[in-house]
């Protein structure tokens, strides 16, 4: 499968007689819009080539079922009131725009150097970013926002799955609900992941649909959480950052990993 392969069979699958596909030759970019509204999603093909050598099929309908959706979320109209429960924190990289393409600006916070915190209105298959445009409309401060978006995500449920790899503990959660790497915003869990722990305490987002912490506890233990991080984060949907961070006083701060040594 290459990049013209690609593009043919998403043309394909995406046309309808409400949309319009054009094709960014230099930047190897397809772009669909919904005609009615002008508003659309532009995917990177090549991106999506490395996937589809790992997930063959299920890469291009993921594609295909997100763009979908997200094209008729841009159609439908949003309200915040009434829908406090479906407000959640989502996490980003901080090269993630800033504004949408018709020059929005996101509401979004600085988290760590390698990640911001965006603010989403969950619509059952999909979410929408919430914009300085959504906050005037329906009379909101970007602190309500915050607030309700904190408050619903402590209450998200935690299920973690442990492995144990060369004497190191490994805790994986990966319910799929969008908001994986959400939960790295929940201290009480990080804190009560950091008494447990018997070593260095590591947290890692990779993508949005998974949470990686760390107990490492000797030199091996930082090799494999890179590896691992590096790993979730090419085959990710939406991909974060491949760094791990340290969790120490309340604070997260950015790892490099080089072969056995931590710095």
């Amino acid at each position: 499968m290459d990049s013209r392969k690609m593009r043919n069979e998403l043309e394909n699958r995406l046309q309808r007689s409400d949309r319009t596909i054009s094709y960014d030759r230099e930047m190897d970019q397809l772009r669909i819009e919904n005609k009615n509204t002008g508003r659309g999603i532009t995917i990177s093909l090549s991106g999506i080539v490395a996937k589809w050598q790992d997930q063959k099929e299920k890469a291009i309908d993921e594609v295909v079922y997100y763009v979908s959706e997200g094209l008729n979320a841009m159609e439908s109209q949003l309200e915040l009131s009434g829908k406090e429960k479906n407000i959640f924190p989502v996490i980003r990289s901080t090269s993630f725009p800033s504004e949408a393409e018709e020059g929005t600006p996101f509401l979004y916070d600085d988290h760590t150097a390698e990640t911001r915190i965006y603010y989403a209105l969950d619509l059952g298959t999909t979410y929408r970013l919430i914009d300085s445009k959504l906050l005037k409309k329906e009379d909101w401060s970007a602190e309500q926002v915050r607030e309700t978006a904190l408050f619903n995500v402590r209450s998200l449920t935690v299920k973690l799955k442990e492995d144990r790899v060369a004497d190191n503990s490994f805790y994986f959660l990966n319910t799929n609900d969008g908001y994986d790497a959400s939960r790295i915003l929940n201290t009480s869990l990080l804190n009560e992941m950091k008494k447990k722990a018997k070593g260095t305490m590591a947290v890692a987002v990779p993508h949005q649909d998974v949470l990686i912490i760390a107990d490492v506890e000797n030199n091996t233990g930082y090799d494999i959480l890179a590896e691992m991080t590096m790993s979730f984060f090419a085959s990710g949907r939406v991909p974060i950052t491949a760094l791990s961070f340290l969790y120490e006083d309340g604070k997260l701060e950015p790892i490099f990993i080089l072969g056995k040594t931590k710095k």
